[in-house]
């Protein structure tokens, strides 16, 4: 049976198409090339202070007055002091920065696929299936698609089951990437102030007493001064005649007792 070999030219909706018929061998085939185009810079800057570190975990207060505990690989590392240190070297006060650098790519990923395959169906004027080696697929055919026949151009009408078809499509799809790159730096917290040293006690050495001085001779005691003379005594008081008399006394007692009797009698009456 003698096949017939056409060719097709045509751009799809967003992919470009060739056909061709005879005897071929059902196959996919593609290829796929990137083109980038405008990117985008993002930066963002995290603050923490160390907490608590054993081993791989790590506890970390954030800017915020949040606590994060952390898991953190051997592997990661971080410029403190300007050096390299891992999670093993972070002391308890240490201050780290992480920056996250993100950046955004937009890309046209084009891929290009030849399917040679065997016509299954045909639904003219738009669809035809295809047998390839992974299954059957289906295909969108341009509007008003011309075909090429024997040098005559022909519609997807003229296409039959069974005849072999090599096409090929190119598409277009428009994707995003991003990149991020992460670089921790930090500082070492200040040394301690040094503690005040207890004050130092006085050490005294004892040395032996000098002798004392020689006693020089001893010199003779001047002369006692002559005490002074006692002062005159006064002469006693001369004494008074006696003047008064006991006479006047007893007459008075004597008196008082007179009237004490006429009282008592004056009493007895009543």
């Amino acid at each position: 049976m003698k096949m017939t070999r056409l060719t097709l030219c045509s751009l799809l909706t967003g992919a470009a198409m060739c056909v061709a018929t005879g005897n071929l061998v059902a196959q996919v085939r593609s290829t796929t090339t990137e083109t980038p185009g405008q990117s985008s810079v993002s930066t963002q800057v995290e603050r923490a202070e160390v907490v608590y570190v054993s081993g791989n975990e790590l506890v970390v207060r954030m800017e915020n007055g949040e606590v994060k505990n952390l898991t953190v690989p051997d592997t990661a590392t971080a410029t403190v002091d300007g050096k390299t240190v891992t999670v093993h070297d972070l002391k308890p006060g240490m201050k780290l920065q992480r920056t996250i650098t993100t950046t955004t790519t937009a890309k046209t990923v084009t891929t290009v696929k030849t399917v040679t395959g065997r016509v299954v169906q045909i639904i003219p004027p738009l669809t035809v299936v295809l047998s390839t080696p992974d299954g059957q697929h289906q295909y969108k055919i341009p509007k008003d698609q011309v075909f090429l026949i024997n040098g005559e151009k022909k519609t997807a009408f003229d296409l039959r089951p069974g005849m072999e078809i090599s096409a090929t499509a190119v598409s277009s799809t428009p994707q995003v990437v991003s990149s991020e790159q992460r670089v921790v730096t930090g500082t070492a917290p200040p040394p301690p102030k040094p503690a005040t040293p207890p004050p130092q006690t006085v050490l005294l050495i004892e040395e032996p007493a000098p002798a004392p001085p020689p006693v020089a001779a001893a010199r003779p005691a001047p002369a006692a001064a002559p005490a002074p003379a006692p002062p005159p005594r006064e002469p006693a008081p001369t004494k008074l005649p006696k003047t008064a008399s006991p006479i006047p006394l007893i007459g008075l007692i004597g008196l008082l007792l007179f009237s004490a009797s006429l009282g008592l009698r004056a009493l007895r009456r009543q």
